[in-house]
């Protein structure tokens, strides 16, 4: 007699059976109802969707016309100020690492928040100068410059050899330079700046492309370990780049493979040059830059209003050393004439392109992965929303508008955005109080700095690093935490570091990618045990005390089944349920030739092969009689996947076990339909697919019960 939960359990099995049936009998109609739908919707034209499509591309337009003055109007405007304070010192040190003049980094901060307050989705984020990408940008400008013939140190140009040219001039004091098929109309400076413009233009195409393409989604590829990875490993470049600053020594730039080591060999070599007001001015301004820093820290919570200490120190240093005649007297290097006002827009020089095409990918990935987790992570954390692939547009006309003005690449960066929403920053308003900061700076005090030294904007650039540079501190964690994970921070760290920014970026994303593959081809495998007086099971070598099945062996497997781990998910389940059907047959077929030999009768066990007799005949290697997969964690089956099941079932059918499925989703159940795994017309359902693993464990048992009673 079934008890009355069996029979309850039997009717929510043939119902999950009957709704699944259903549903495939109407999915063929939801398709193309779903698809002429959408066709009907994208492809028609009205008012009400061009209006949308204009404001979706314009969010400002939405935003602005409600903004709340009396709530939003003081917290954007101290902001903003605060901001545009720590953008202006900002910008002029992080010229260094492009190789570009300050007047190009504070034009770059200007126009990056105008537009993005126009374009961009997020209220919180801070657009603008980010070290990652000036370094990436003076990486190919002090490439290119160097190919082109000049001296990256020195605005002299050397002459270069090629097979094409047929002019070499070794001397530059015309405006214009012909070398064979390479025109450079100005020296190195401006050179370098229409490499810059180019290489952001290209970034910003590129950009603005994923955007059309919907490709926002690609930043999920690239994990927070190997974006901290390559962060960390760059900021040791930058480092490696400030210290000929602090000490006030003259060495090559190094630009290139192997950057990091080839520089620290040039340093020690020329340590004896080392300039002592340098050194003095770059030791009591890290000092007071890191002891602000870490009061700032301590007391965030009474300090309101982040005190603008790289401001301070630049003011002070600048007055002592235009006072004291340090450049004249001690020789020091200083930031020299910065211009105010703007040098007429011009075009990008797309003759360049073909040089930088390439360089521009990961300046792009970069700049775009930065601002859409940042711009996502703020959203999360205040209760809105961001478009991904808005972000993606605004963040590549950031880089292409720009570039007709000089300007170079720009992203969102974490430093500022948390110090713009600690101010308390409600809209992008703050953007444009910032923006109208730094023209101010532009026109009118822009000269005051010449006499800044240059070892006081490194040692601003080697304060800022402190954030990056402690994730050293928490690899012991992040390795008792998750060790694939410190593997790709420490592998991306090294390549950035050792090898090149660029290759950085690409040995830590494919490095990450086959991390990925690997965890989904190797993944982790278990037989269940029951829990005692509970309708649930479990690993039974993860948890203590579960009992196990006699007979009855559940497998699980932790990963999606498709062609590249069908054979791993093979050999797993042959280990842990301790039979392999084919060597079974094997044996099985050596052991009744063997008892053939024996008892001489093989015309009798010939025509008895095909009956049950030979199961007396020829005992089995265990007790096993089911095999329940487990397929909870399986989300899809490819072709190679649905014939991998296929051919199981069908192996251990000729050796006597059954073998029942627990746990599907439909996609897995419309997919094994297709695959013709349930029979024709899925007339064997109710016999192989169970909606828990508990009511296939019943099924198993109540058949053995079954068998057992009819060979009583």
């Amino acid at each position: 007699m079934k008890s009355k939960t069996e029979e309850n359990q039997a009717e929510e099995q043939v119902t999950y059976n009957h709704i699944h049936l259903e549903r495939k009998a109407n999915i063929r109609v939801n398709i193309s109802k779903s698809v002429k739908n959408k066709l009907r919707k994208n492809c028609t034209c009205s008012t009400r969707k061009a209006k949308k499509t204009f404001t979706g591309f314009f969010p400002v337009i939405r935003w602005l016309p409600k903004y709340n003055f009396k709530e939003n109007t003081w917290g954007d405007i101290m902001s903003g100020l605060i901001i545009g304070i720590i953008l202006v010192p900002q910008a002029i040190a992080y010229s260094l690492l492009a190789g570009l003049k300050p007047i190009y980094s504070l034009y770059t901060s200007f126009f990056a928040n105008l537009i993005y307050f126009i374009m961009g989705t997020s209220r919180h984020v801070s657009v603008g100068i980010f070290s990652l990408l000036s370094l990436m940008v003076g990486q190919v400008v002090d490439r290119e410059v160097q190919l082109a013939g000049f001296d990256l140190d020195d605005d002299v140009f050397k002459g270069i050899k090629d097979e094409n040219a047929t002019n070499i001039i070794m001397n530059i004091t015309a405006v214009n330079i012909t070398l064979g098929p390479l025109n450079i109309e100005c020296g190195k400076e401006c050179y370098a700046i229409s490499i810059a413009a180019a290489l952001t233009f290209m970034a910003g195409i590129y950009q603005v492309l994923m955007g059309i393409f919907r490709l926002g989604f690609l930043s999920i590829y690239l994990s927070e370990p190997m974006l901290d990875g390559f962060a960390t490993g760059a900021s040791l470049t930058i480092l490696t780049a400030q210290v000929k600053y602090l000490l006030g020594i003259k060495i090559p730039r190094s630009p290139g493979i192997g950057m990091l080591v080839t520089t620290w060999i040039n340093i020690f070599k020329n340590i004896h040059n080392t300039n002592f007001c340098d050194v003095v001015t770059s030791a009591i301004c890290i000092a007071v830059l890191v002891a602000a820093k870490e009061l700032g820290d301590r007391y965030k919570d009474k300090i309101k209003i982040p005190l603008p200490t790289e401001l301070v120190v630049i003011v002070v240093a600048t007055l002592v050393s235009h006072y004291c005649n340090l450049n004249e007297v001690y020789n020091s290097s200083v930031s020299g004439v910065i211009p105010t006002g703007f040098i007429p827009p011009k075009v990008p020089d797309f003759s360049l392109m073909g040089k930088i095409a390439v360089d521009a990918i990961p300046l792009a990935i970069v700049s775009f992965a930065f601002t859409i987790s940042l711009s996502e992570m703020f959203a999360k954390k205040y209760g809105y929303t961001v478009e991904a692939n808005q972000e993606m547009f605004a963040i590549g006309f950031c880089n292409i508008i720009p570039s007709f003005f000089h300007c170079f690449a720009t992203s969102a960066a974490l430093a500022k955005t948390l110090v713009k929403t600690s101010t308390g920053c409600k809209t992008q308003v703050s953007s444009v109080v910032s923006a109208i900061v730094v023209l101010l700076v532009l026109l009118f005090f822009a000269p005051l700095f010449y006499s800044l030294q240059k070892c006081v904007l490194a040692c601003i650039i080697i304060v800022s690093l402190r954030g990056a540079l402690r994730k050293f501190k928490d690899l012991p964690a992040q390795w008792r935490l998750n060790k694939i994970d410190a593997v790709v921070w420490s592998v991306t760290v090294c390549s950035s570091a050792l090898i090149s920014t660029e290759m950085g970026l690409m040995v830590g994303l494919v490095f990450s990618m086959l991390c990925l593959i690997v965890r989904t081809q190797i993944p982790h495998t278990a037989v269940l045990s029951h829990i005692q007086d509970t309708v649930f099971y479990e690993d039974g070598e993860r948890y203590e005390n579960l009992l196990p099945l006699p007979k009855i062996k559940i497998f699980r497997f932790e990963s999606p089944l498709h062609y590249a781990n069908k054979d791993y998910f093979l050999q797993s389940l042959y280990k842990k349920v301790g039979m392999n059907p084919g060597l079974e047959v094997i044996r099985r077929t050596k052991m009744e030739k063997k008892l053939t030999k024996q008892n001489g009768k093989k015309e009798e066990m010939t025509n008895t092969v095909n009956n049950d007799i030979h199961i007396e005949l020829v005992s089995k290697k265990n007790d096993l009689e089911t095999i329940i997969l487990d397929f909870s964690c399986i989300a899809f089956l490819d072709s190679p996947g649905i014939n991998t099941i296929k051919g199981l079932l069908k192996d251990y059918k000729e050796v006597q076990i059954n073998v029942l499925l627990a746990c599907c989703n439909t996609s897995v159940i419309d997919a094994l339909c297709r695959g013709g795994y349930f029979g024709k017309q899925d007339k064997d359902i109710h016999k192989m697919l169970f909606y828990n693993i508990h009511d296939a464990v019943q099924f198993a048992r109540q058949k053995e019960l079954s068998i057992t009673d009819s060979t009583v």
